[in-house]
């Protein structure tokens, strides 16, 4: 059915339960799995009339604490697919539009399924704070499959 899993995490709790149900899916399946994440790029300081909010962490500082997160991350994940027998393969890219992030990495490692989680936010709320998963479900040519 399916022979290339991603996963996308963003690294909190809840992308946790989808790791786990796509590493168990994969496993049953005999699919490979590419891990995604997609980490935020440098936040541009703000100007505002008489004053400045920048950031407390230089470019260079912020880049290596990301890498570092990213690999960490990446590499419990890879451990988890290795302890259930499943082939895991790290990605992540640096982009503040994660949704179009992970539709490019499915499509370049040519997936056939993209497992994801949801906070399942409705009305304004949802309207409000935007859902990266609404929008690869809007976008993607591919299965989606929701975690909650």
């Amino acid at each position: 059915m399916y022979q290339h899993i991603l996963i996308s995490t963003d690294g909190t709790k809840l992308s946790g339960k989808a790791i786990r149900a796509g590493l168990g899916l994969a496993k049953a399946l005999g699919a490979r799995v590419t891990v995604f994440y997609a980490s935020p790029e440098y936040p541009t300081p703000v100007y505002s009339e008489g004053a400045v909010f920048t950031n407390y962490v230089s470019k260079t500082a912020f880049a290596k604490q990301r890498e570092t997160f990213a690999r960490k991350m990446l590499a419990d994940i890879q451990d988890q697919g290795a302890r259930a027998g499943v082939t895991v393969a790290p990605e992540y890219a640096v982009s503040n539009v994660p949704y179009d992030a992970i539709l490019r990495a499915a499509r370049r490692r040519r997936c056939d399924l993209i497992v994801m989680a949801s906070h399942g936010r409705r009305g304004v709320s949802a309207m409000l704070l935007g859902s990266e998963t609404q929008k690869v479900l809007t976008h993607s040519k591919i299965p989606v499959l929701i975690v909650r």
